[in-house]
C-alpha cells in the first residue's frame, strides 16, 4: 500500500453499547494521525436490527471468542451496510479504495468477517462502480495477535483506542473482544497501555 495516499475515516453510530467510546476512540485516533474523520448517523437501521451488541439487545456476553455465545453478539450484515454507503461515499469523492480491519480472529463467528464474503463484496463493489472502487483489508489472514505485533513494530497509539463491547468508561476484560485484546498482547511480551 503506499503509504503517500490521501486518507478519510469514517466511524458509524449504529446504536451499539460501545458506541459511546468506541466512535470518540476512533475520532482521537484519527486526529492524532491528523486524517478526516466523520461519523455516520445509522441509530434508525440499528433499532430494526437483532444483537446483543446493540442497545436494544441482551446483555454483552463474556469470555473468549471461541466460546458459542459470542454469536450473540453478530450484527446482521453489519459489514455488507458500512461497505455499501462506503461504496457510495468513496465514488462521490473519487477514491478508489475502502480499507476495513477484518481480521482472521473474526472468521468464526462473524460471516461477514471471512475471505469469501470479502472476495465477493470486492467483487459487488468493483461492479457497482464501474471498477472504480475496491476493497482492500491488510488483516484478513492476521489474527489479533498479528496485528497487535504490527502496531507495536509502527508505533501505533493503542493507549487512544477502544475494544470493549460494553457501555462503561473503563474496558471491562472480560467481553471476548477485551479477552482477545489481552491476549494478544501477552502474546506479544507487551503491556497494553490502555486504562
Amino acid at each position: 500500500m503506499d503509504e503517500n495516499w490521501e486518507v478519510e475515516c469514517f466511524g458509524f453510530d449504529y446504536g451499539s453499547k460501545h458506541s459511546t467510546y468506541e466512535l470518540p476512540a476512533a475520532k482521537r485516533i484519527a486526529s492524532y494521525y491528523g486524517v478526516p474523520f466523520s461519523i455516520i448517523d445509522l441509530t434508525e437501521i440499528g433499532r430494526h436490527l437483532s444483537s446483543n451488541l446493540l442497545k436494544s439487545g441482551g446483555p454483552i456476553p463474556e469470555g473468549h471468542y471461541k466460546a458459542e455465545n459470542m454469536k450473540l453478539t453478530v450484527v446482521p450484515c453489519r459489514n455488507i451496510i458500512f461497505l455499501s454507503i462506503l461504496a457510495g461515499i468513496a465514488e462521490s469523492k473519487k477514491a478508489d479504495i475502502i480499507a476495513i480491519g477484518i481480521h482472521q480472529g473474526d472468521h468464526a463467528i462473524y460471516p461477514d468477517c471471512r475471505l469469501e464474503f470479502f472476495r465477493q463484496m470486492d467483487r459487488a463493489i468493483r461492479l457497482g462502480t464501474d471498477g472504480k472502487v475496491s476493497l482492500y483489508a491488510p488483516f484478513l489472514s492476521t489474527d489479533k495477535t498479528g496485528i497487535v505485533k504490527w502496531g507495536l513494530q509502527h508505533g501505533v497509539p493503542y493507549r487512544l483506542t477502544r475494544t470493549c463491547y460494553k457501555d462503561q468508561p473503563e474496558p471491562c476484560g472480560k467481553c471476548g473482544s477485551c479477552v482477545e485484546r489481552l491476549e494478544a498482547f501477552e502474546k506479544n511480551g507487551a503491556k497494553d497501555k490502555t486504562d
